[in-house]
């Protein structure tokens, strides 16, 4: 698995083996993010990444976070309490050269702590599908002051997702098996 795009294009990320015990975690494959961030960068949404404040919940690799660093976000907060999940991220800061700009939030994305630093513009959330933890880890974030007006939000499952309170629906893509919401805060 590689960054696609920006500075850090081509750069090689630290990833579960195949018939790892930790195969539960679900990398988002090149060609969905490509198309994922083709969509983002295409203008439907102006400009979401440039400077943006990232925050990724349920975060696996990061590779989300990581692809919208190369293309020019500012910082982002990665989400994850998995223990293998949390490793891969810490390796990938590091391999990438990446401490003064990612932090692991090494926590349940659905009690998030409270944020003393600047919210999120943009919001990636790709929880395990088809469990119905996007109400949930949206509003902890709310509550946590992690989101800011009118953020982007980024939804990966297997289906739509209904919009959660303080959430409007902008439109899905379906991208192979995957279904991408966008919402707003």
């Amino acid at each position: 698995m590689r960054i696609i795009a920006g500075h850090l294009r081509g750069r090689s990320l630290a990833t579960i083996g195949k018939g790892d015990p930790a195969a539960h975690l679900r990398p988002t494959t090149d060609r969905v993010r490509e198309s994922l961030f083709n969509t983002l960068t295409g203008g439907r949404f102006g400009d979401p990444i440039i400077d943006a404040v990232v925050l990724d919940l349920f975060a696996g690799t990061g590779t989300l976070a990581f692809e919208a660093i190369s293309r020019g976000a500012q910082s982002a907060t990665l989400v994850d309490n998995g223990r293998v999940a949390s490793q891969l991220i810490r390796e990938n800061i590091r391999k990438l050269d990446l401490e003064d700009t990612c932090t692991l939030l090494g926590c349940n994305a659905l009690r998030l702590p409270k944020n003393t630093g600047e919210p999120a513009n943009l919001i990636f959330l790709d929880a395990p599908y088809g469990k119905g933890y996007f109400s949930k880890a949206i509003g902890s974030a709310q509550v946590g002051n992690w989101i800011a007006e009118d953020a982007l939000i980024v939804v990966e499952d297997n289906q739509t997702v209904e919009p959660a309170a303080g959430t409007s629906f902008i439109e899905t893509r379906k991208m192979g098996d995957t279904i991408i919401s966008f919402l707003r805060a």
